[in-house]
């Protein structure tokens, strides 16, 4: 009887203590709703709505491995493998003036495990056609093969730029800082240069002409492009001409490309060109006086969507220098 009095008594014991934490229990909070990330297609496809916000993100860019070849482009090797990972955020959201745009472009560079860099490729804000930040200029366009070589040397500038659209036309000017272009006869880099620029398509005929006033070299150069599409490929053409060494053009005192884009399967562009310079390089603050040429050729292959393989090489022959080859072979993949 005493065992089963002591069972019976911690039973007891055991309810009223239980009883005593159900009635304490802490009741744990209803969650909060969570806002799943929300699809944006107002601006085109890949957006989505920041969490909580408006604002529209896009979230893009590409890994690329490349083997460059031509004298000494390695040191004292004539090969070079190098690798470049690029990300691009864009930023869009609808304002009274229209859609307001930001947008920041990082890249990482790599020769090797050590030689590396990182850089801000643009940087800009843009609304009702105004631009303003680090962002690239027009004078960056060119054909579509590697071998033209009209545009400026360095295309990147802190800028600000107005650019009138209407469906298949734009004409813009842009007031640039050329802090990192070349400069001549002991100018110092604290310059700034005013460009036009202005195109459009016509149906199967695109084109653009681009100009440009340095004006601590008080010096300006034009350039007119243009492609069509001819058969099974496209017919590119462009024509340049510099008033002097400058910050917009300084390779030679004029030039003339051509290409012929063959799109010889849906996968595969093969791309012939060629350029011919007039009054090739510079001498002192003024172009010299001989001439040059540059043939080459470069293959495009898309292995699958987003991914695709990239072969030029390229042979200039100046009429005062030696002669030189190079290339490259590119693998990138697109994001």
């Amino acid at each position: 009887m005493n065992i089963k009095s002591l069972l019976l008594g911690s039973a007891a014991a055991l309810a009223v203590v239980s009883g005593a934490q159900a009635a304490d229990a802490i009741v744990a909070a209803e969650p909060e709703p969570v806002e799943y990330v929300r699809v944006c297609d107002a601006y085109g496809t890949g957006y989505f709505y920041i969490p909580g916000t408006e604002t529209c993100l896009k979230i893009e860019g590409y890994i690329r491995f490349q083997v460059n070849i031509g004298e000494d482009v390695g040191g004292d090797s004539d090969w070079d493998a190098v690798t470049r990972g690029q990300v691009q955020f864009t930023a869009k959201s609808d304002t009274e003036y229209g859609p307001l745009t930001g947008v920041i472009v990082m890249q990482f560079n790599a020769d090797n495990a050590t030689d590396q860099e990182a850089k801000l490729d643009s940087a800009y804000l843009d609304v009702a056609g105004f631009r303003a930040g680090l962002f690239y200029s027009w004078w960056d366009d060119g054909l579509s093969g590697e071998t033209d070589d009209i545009g400026s040397p360095v295309t990147l500038h802190n800028s600000i730029r107005y650019q009138y659209e209407s469906g298949t036309f734009y004409a813009g000017i842009s007031l640039d800082e050329l802090e990192d272009s070349p400069f001549y006869d002991g100018e110092e880099a604290n310059n700034w240069g005013v460009a036009v620029g202005l195109g459009g398509t016509a149906g199967a005929f695109s084109y653009q002409i681009t100009a440009g006033y340095d004006t601590d070299n008080e010096e300006g150069a034009v350039r007119a492009m243009g492609t069509v599409e001819i058969g099974p490929g496209t017919l590119g053409l462009a024509a340049v001409y510099s008033t002097n060494p400058n910050a917009y053009y300084n390779a030679a005192e004029w030039a003339v490309a051509a290409e012929y884009a063959i799109k010889a399967t849906d996968k595969l562009k093969i791309t012939p060109a060629v350029q011919y310079y007039g009054d090739y390089g510079v001498d002192g603050s003024d172009f010299a006086d001989g001439d040059a040429w540059k043939v080459g050729l470069t293959v495009d292959y898309q292995i699958v969507d987003n991914f695709y393989a990239k072969a030029s090489v390229q042979y200039l022959d100046p009429e005062d220098e030696d002669d030189s080859t190079t290339g490259y072979f590119r693998l990138q993949r697109s994001f």
